[in-house]
Order: structure tokens, then C-alpha cells, then sequence
């Protein structure tokens, strides 16, 4: 992972919003934005940038331009609260399909610190789960699947509380005035974890199938259709428009399959899984928790603790996923993954 320091994102931050720049044009946005710096140190350090990587260099001499790679794109700091307060055809970010994004996407998205913090959280809960005993186990999957379903559906508008939800999945009563399809997607969520989680083997990568396998179930009984999407769908408060060719989404869905197993870590893996399938929207319905659950699902079969969202801000979650959309930038939601990850370590052990 490449390290950026405060001048450097200011930098990518320009070209992000404004393209293709020289440095004299780079140094003057600096100059307006109050950094002192000469045009000579400009040089050098988009220089650096590009020969990092953060940065592509066009053309030679005085006729030198820069733009922003996909590794400059993915590390941009972006502030998911700052952007999306933009009225959405007021934003820099991009209307369409970025093909560069999965083919050359970093293979580490946390850097060495963030690294430690999240494998000293899965040490903690491995030690937990190894000492439950099997009725404890059994408690402790019930207490996460619970908790896993009701935030998940939660963050797509489903009004069911947590009680709401315990009495569903525990003693099978829906809750009263509520819609038959909120019970029926709090309940694919449970029957769609305790899948993944039965056929751990399965899903050490992303492939088409298995990928298909996990909707299905996640969709089940809410009149959506299975498969690959064959027409447009758009995003709500964004400018961003998906791929509408079929044939184009299935590339896309192997692309991003193998990014994921270039990808040097499990939380690596999972957090592209999770953003990614969002990015895609291969389906016509149920994108962003069919990610959810592969995150999981790729977690599980690595060994590490899956995630409930428990503790996530809807709000947070859907303006950090909607930075990705734009701008390919993943620092915002790396964050939220971070706080997630370690959330569940401590809070609970699946065996």
C-alpha cells in the first residue's frame, strides 16, 4: 500500500475533481488554496507520485500532464460526509463504469497499522470461540444471525426493530402491521448466512455461481428475478449508472473475482467483495446485501470473524458506498470495515 501524505492528497484530490493538469496548473490550485510551495518542488513530488503510482504521467518535457491512476483513485481520502452534502449533478466524481477499477486494484487496501489492530481483534475471537462449549456455540450463532439480519435489512428500509426481529427468527411470529416481505427478508438473510456458513469451502473466492447461489437465497419470495440483471438500473441520489450489457457485467463479475484473489489478506478480500459487488449491481435487486453476506462468506472461510453491522450508521454505510460508486475512492468505507470488523471480533463468537 502507498503511503500519501497531506500535500499528496491535496493533490490527488485536485486532479480527481479537476482531470488531466500540468504543474503549473497543479500549482496553482495550491496557490489558491493557501499551501506555499514553489513550482519547482511541484515538479518533483508529482513526480514522485508518478513513479509511485498514485499518479500517470502523460507526455514529455514542459508538455508533462498528470491524471490519477486506479491506485491514486482507491487512497484518495475523501470526506464521504463533504461529498455527498454536493447536490449529486454538482459532483466531480464519475457518471460510468470505471473498467480500470478491478484489473488494477492494489492487492492491500489496510495499511501495516490498521493490519495489526484487525489481526489482534481476530486473535481475541478465535480464543473466545475455541473455549465455547456447544450449547454456548449454539447460543452465540443464534445471538449474531439475529443481530446480522435485523441491521442488514435495516440499512435497505426495513422497519422491523430488534425485538421484532428476535421474535421472528427465535420463536417464528412476524411482528404486526408490518409488510410479509419484511419477515420474508430478515429471514433470507438467516437462511443466507447459515448457507455460506455450512459451505464454507465454497467460498474461499467470488465466482459467478456462488455469487448467483447467495442472491438466490437473499431474494427468495420477493418477487425479484434471479440472475444476471439484463436492463439499466440506476442509483438513487447518484449520477453514477452501472453497466447494462449483460455480457459486460459477467466480465465485470470476473474481474472483480479476480481482484479478490490477488487480494493479500482475508479483510482485504472481504472489504473488496463487499464494495464491489455494490459497484457492479449485477442484479436487479439486492446488490449491496448480497455484498454484505459475500463479505461474510469470504471471511468465514478464511477463519475470521463475519460481520453483523450492528453498531454501523446506515446513513455512514450508504454515503461511504456511494463515495466508491463516484470516485473509486475506499478510504471512507475502509474505516467503517475497520470499526466493523473489530465491533464483532469482541462482541461475539461463531464457531
Amino acid at each position: 500500500m502507498i503511503k500519501l501524505n497531506q500535500r499528496q492528497q491535496s493533490i490527488l484530490k485536485i486532479i480527481l475533481e479537476k482531470g488531466r493538469l500540468q504543474s503549473s496548473e497543479v500549482h496553482e490550485e495550491l496557490t489558491k488554496r493557501g499551501e506555499d510551495i514553489s513550482l519547482v518542488s511541484i515538479k518533483r513530488v508529482l513526480s514522485s507520485m508518478a513513479k509511485d503510482g498514485a499518479l500517470t504521467s502523460i507526455g514529455l518535457g514542459r508538455n508533462t500532464s498528470y491524471e490519477i491512476s486506479t491506485i491514486g483513485r482507491v487512497f484518495t481520502d475523501i470526506s464521504e460526509k463533504g461529498y455527498t452534502g454536493i447536490e449529486p449533478d454538482s459532483r466531480f466524481g464519475l457518471d460510468n463504469y470505471n473498467f480500470n477499477l478491478f484489473p488494477e486494484f492494489p492487492t492491500e487496501i489496510f495499511n501495516e497499522n490498521e493490519i495489526s489492530d484487525l489481526n489482534i481483534a481476530t486473535k481475541e475471537y478465535h480464543q473466545k470461540s475455541r473455549n465455547l462449549s456447544s450449547v454456548l456455540g449454539d447460543k452465540e450463532l443464534q445471538r449474531f444471525v439475529i443481530e446480522l439480519s435485523w441491521k442488514s435489512s435495516k440499512i435497505e428500509g426495513n422497519t422491523y426493530t430488534l425485538l421484532d426481529t428476535e421474535r421472528l427468527i427465535k420463536d417464528e411470529i412476524e411482528a404486526p402491521g408490518h409488510a410479509k416481505d419484511e419477515a420474508r427478508m430478515i429471514l433470507n438473510h438467516k437462511d443466507a448466512f447459515l448457507f455460506v456458513r455450512e459451505n464454507e469451502q465454497e467460498y474461499q473466492a467470488l465466482n459467478l455461481r456462488n455469487l448467483e447461489a447467495l442472491h438466490g437465497i437473499l431474494i427468495k419470495g420477493l418477487g425479484v428475478n434471479k440472475g444476471i440483471r439484463k436492463g439499466l438500473v440506476g442509483i438513487t441520489g447518484s449520477k453514477y449508472r452501472p453497466l447494462d450489457n449483460v455480457f459486460q457485467i459477467r466480465e465485470a463479475i470476473e474481474s472483480l473475482g479476480e481482484a479478490i484473489s490477488r487480494a493479500k489478506t482475508p479483510y482485504d478480500k472481504a472489504l473488496l467483495a463487499l464494495v464491489g459487488i455494490s459497484y457492479i449491481q449485477p442484479f436487479e435487486d439486492g446488490n449491496k446485501r448480497t455484498g454484505r453476506l459475500m463479505a461474510n462468506a469470504l471471511l468465514l472461510s478464511h477463519g475470521y470473524a463475519p460481520l453483523s453491522y450492528r453498531s454501523v450508521n446506515e446513513d455512514d454505510f450508504k454515503g461511504s458506498i456511494l463515495v466508491f460508486y463516484e470516485t473509486n475512492s475506499v478510504i471512507s468505507f475502509k474505516q467503517i470495515f475497520k470499526e466493523q470488523y473489530i465491533f464483532a471480533a469482541e462482541h461475539y463468537a461463531v464457531k
